[in-house]
């Protein structure tokens, strides 16, 4: 890894994570985030917090400390300095020292945020930064790992990548900034390019199929799963600060608008004029309603378990979906993502996914090392063997 800027200095401490902010607590989950109960929860246990083991800054932090000396070098209007302005005022909350940050990303736009961040971190190669992430969080409990990267660098050379942390459970926060196009490569159509996109590379359009990453996620059976938007602060910096608190992969879908090279490709859930009847909002436990005067709704088909958005006028508020992101199973959620529109975005759902406990690769795996490390009998000839003289005596 290599340090983003040279001001950072160890000064840790052993505590657990901050509680300071109200929103994450020492006993492992977000506050009201409603998992107790779950069918995907241990019965009786409480689940860790994504930032147990991370060390407490020896005092308070503000958003200055995660700013780096570097110029942020973006286009004008990109959505990428929201992202960025979201992420530095919410660190802070975490309580968490900034060198026991690590930010990994790829190749792309968003990829330059490793150098716009006091903190450690690496800006690596292209689709590879998830791969290089599970290192890092396998290695290294004490850090809070986050990977940045682009629907073009996870979804098309680091497609494998991405599925295997997913389905591994690596605990890191993984944050996808789609804006739907190659930006950093000038204009090309990406995989979540809706078909008959015209770019340069598609000068006829698109004949792809667009991947939806929130149900590609889903899919590999990811234990947190969100998507949010880059203009709306406060949506979020609220998922943000959920992901963060989740122990395993966190995946968040970012919709981020590319002013040069695919403007407006969001414009129907940013625009006030359209937002209220193009978002879906997912709220744990709640019906599924949305739209001026909250006019429309969600209903799942008995039959075939597809959702449908439907006027509440002609089906009662009895009938719409109560939105449960505990639920064990992932197909509920799946279901919900697939209300996305593929083609030109007019409606989406937004928030909170799916929010389940599972254990988390790296801490399986650094328990089988401890595990190993403390049995001491069978392999022990065979390790004096290997570490000893260059010459051995068969007898």
């Amino acid at each position: 890894m290599t340090a983003v800027n040279g001001s950072a200095r160890p000064k840790v401490s052993e505590q657990g994570p901050s509680t300071s902010s109200g929103h994450l607590a020492g006993s492992g989950h977000v506050e009201g985030s409603g998992h107790q109960g779950s069918a995907a929860h241990v019965e009786g246990s409480a689940p860790r917090n994504g930032l147990a083991g991370v060390p407490l800054s020896l005092e308070p932090l503000n958003r200055k400390d995660f700013t780096s000396d570097q110029e942020v070098r973006w286009c004008p209007g990109c959505g990428d300095y929201a992202v960025l302005a979201a992420f530095q005022g919410f660190m802070p909350e975490l309580g968490i020292a900034k060198e026991n940050t690590v930010i990994v990303s790829g190749i792309g736009c968003s990829s330059r945020f490793p150098y716009y961040v006091d903190s450690f971190g690496m800006h690596s190669i292209h689709g590879r930064a998830t791969a290089i992430a599970t290192g890092v969080a396998t290695a290294r409990e004490d850090v809070a790992v986050f990977v940045i990267t682009g629907d073009g660098d996870a979804l098309s050379i680091g497609g494998n990548h991405l599925i295997h942390v997913l389905r591994r459970n690596v605990n890191v926060t993984i944050l996808l900034f789609n804006n739907r196009i190659y930006g950093l490569t000038k204009g090309q159509y990406s995989p979540t390019s809706e078909i008959g996109k015209v770019t340069k590379s598609t000068p006829m359009g698109s004949l792809d199929n667009p991947f939806n990453p929130v149900s590609l996620a889903l899919g590999a059976e990811a234990t947190f799963v969100a998507r949010t938007i880059d203009s709306d602060r406060k949506h979020l910096t609220e998922v943000l600060r959920q992901a963060a608190a989740h122990r395993g992969t966190s995946f968040v879908e970012i919709y981020q608008n590319c002013p040069i090279f695919n403007d407006d490709a969001f414009v129907a859930v940013k625009d006030p004029s359209t937002s209220a009847d193009a978002i879906i909002p997912l709220k744990h436990g709640e019906p599924i309603r949305f739209g001026t005067d909250g006019h429309l709704g969600v209903v799942r088909d008995p039959r075939t378990g597809e959702f449908m958005v439907v006027e509440v006028d002609e089906v009662g508020v009895d009938a719409l979906a109560v939105h449960d992101a505990h639920v064990a199973d992932p197909s509920f959620a799946f279901g919900l993502s697939r209300i996305t529109d593929s083609g030109v975005l007019h409606r989406a759902p937004i928030g909170i996914f799916r929010d389940v406990d599972a254990p988390a690769y790296d801490d399986l795996a650094r328990e089988q090392v401890r595990l190993a490390q403390g049995d001491g009998s069978d392999d022990d000839a065979l390790q004096a063997m290997v570490a000893g003289s260059d010459t051995w005596t068969v007898s």
